[in-house]
């Protein structure tokens, strides 16, 4: 078992535990939604995708998009997960991003929807 994601307690009082398909959906979760920089000990960790939230919607920045989120999976969790497939889609102020990914122990072929509505200025 893994810590949970976000860090909480469960009702015994003890730090809250996922199983290891969770924790690599939390994990993947930690990337994309990370801005590099905002993490003090690791300065180049995330994906910088929040950021596109406002950015003109176009065929190049999906495709800027995908780049990077793929990129930046494979950098933080190659050891654990091979990405076979992502797709980002922007509608609006909400950014959905899809990751089929295998997991590299079990082999098991994974997919995680994550949407995000961004924060008006």
């Amino acid at each position: 078992m893994d810590i949970a994601f976000p860090y909480r307690f469960d009702l015994a009082g003890r730090t809250a535990s996922a199983d290891l398909d969770r924790h690599i959906r939390d994990l993947i979760e930690q990337v994309l939604f990370t801005a590099p920089g905002e993490r003090v000990n690791r300065p180049t960790f995330g994906s910088g995708v929040m950021q596109l939230v406002f950015a003109p919607n176009s065929e190049e920045l999906a495709a800027t998009t995908q780049y990077l989120v793929q990129g930046a999976l494979q950098q933080w969790l190659g050891d654990r997960i091979e990405v076979d497939q992502v797709a980002v889609q922007a509608v609006d102020s909400t950014l959905e991003v899809t990751v089929v990914y295998t997991v590299r122990v079990t082999r098991q072929q994974q997919a995680v929807r994550f949407a995000r509505a961004g924060v008006s200025p």
